[in-house]
């Protein structure tokens, strides 16, 4: 197994549950970035919900490699998700989300393109 690959996938799970943590606790600023984009506060836990499941999935891919797979694909289509939203809702300021979001899928889609072949 690739050592970038390790490192970056680990790197990628402690970020997706630093964030799955972030909405869980409800944090303040994150639920105003979320209003400015449309997606409403009674989403933060399914939301969190998610990120946390790519994380522990792409953890479990170390194990069963199908399911890093899948938890890659997911956590690239997520982050894809969240770029849409800041662009229609035309939200690329700094303090927002989108930067954070840009980040993720950027890691993500290296994380998943670094995939070890199932076979």
């Amino acid at each position: 197994m690739n050592v970038v690959f390790v490192v970056l996938s680990i790197l990628l799970s402690v970020m997706l549950a630093g964030s799955a943590a972030v909405d869980f606790a409800r944090v303040k600023m994150v639920a105003v970035n979320m209003a400015k984009v449309g997606v409403p506060e009674s989403w933060m836990t399914m939301l969190g919900l998610l990120k946390a499941a790519g994380a522990v999935g792409l953890l479990v891919g170390f194990i069963v490699p199908p399911i890093g797979l899948a938890a890659a694909i997911g956590v690239v289509l997520f982050f894809v998700g969240a770029i849409v939203v800041h662009v229609r809702a035309h939200a690329y300021d700094a303090s927002g989300g989108f930067p954070a979001a840009m980040a993720f899928l950027v890691l993500a889609a290296v994380v998943l393109a670094l995939q070890p072949t199932v076979a």
